[in-house]
């Protein structure tokens, strides 16, 4: 991960709203405990054996959060893309959060990251960073519920059929460059099981596979995996 100089004031204003109620000293404040780093594509951020990391901000590229289990499984809680905050990352900052996440680049990816001292002392000070603190972890705490309902009540051809279309409509094509690996970890389940599904889906005529690459040919038959046409399913 390499830091590079360059005007961080203009971005904190561009992305964070509270930057109009702060004053000159606070945003001299924020600027000088943020700093610009950049990470490529599988690096990882963060894990609850480091210390808090800060509140980071992504203006670049897309950060993936998950948590593991005990037998390396992973579970995609959510993604924070281009001018998105992530807030779960500074947890120490926020002692009601008290379970572990991991963060990891998905793509190579620029961010800004704001040491936690600097944030809970703004927050301290300024009702409007308070808020927009709490508000933005309310938000990943929404996503974190959904990730969990998917697992505990969606069958998986259906979770499969989602992330396949959020991936296509995530990279404009429908030509996905991904391994069943890697749609597994996404998807907190076992390799096997993913290309079995896969498979099937082929067999049906609803994507193509061939290493590496997932294509989506019929999105029609796909979505309808999701929101209606009962079919049989292999166990």
């Amino acid at each position: 991960m390499a830091e590079q100089s360059f005007n961080i004031k203009n971005y904190l204003e561009k992305y964070y709203p509270f930057w109009t109620h702060l004053d000159q000293r606070e945003r001299e404040q924020l600027c000088s405990c943020s700093q610009l780093q950049t990470c490529r594509k599988g690096d990882f951020l963060y894990s609850n054996d480091d210390d808090c990391l800060g509140i980071l901000l992504v203006l670049k590229g897309q950060l993936r959060v998950f948590i593991q289990s005990g037998d390396t499984r992973e579970i995609t809680l959510f993604r924070v893309g281009d001018g998105q905050v992530c807030t779960l990352s500074a947890s120490c900052i926020i002692q009601e959060i008290t379970f572990d996440i991991q963060i990891e680049a998905d793509e190579d990816t620029e961010l800004i990251v704001t040491n936690v001292s600097c944030f809970r002392t703004l927050m301290q000070q300024n009702v409007y960073v308070e808020n927009y603190i709490y508000k933005e972890t309310t938000e990943h705490f929404s996503d974190v519920m959904w990730a969990m309902n998917q697992i505990l009540f969606s069958s998986f051809d259906k979770r499969l059929a989602g992330y396949l279309l959020d991936e296509s409509i995530r990279t404009h094509s429908d030509t996905l460059h991904t391994t069943h690996e890697q749609i597994a970890r996404n998807l907190g389940s076992a390799r096997e099981v993913v290309s079995r599904m896969l498979k099937y889906f082929e067999k049906e005529g609803i994507v193509s596979l061939s290493r590496g690459t997932v294509k989506i040919i019929d999105e029609k038959k796909l979505k309808s995996c999701i929101y209606g046409e009962k079919r049989s399913r292999p166990l």
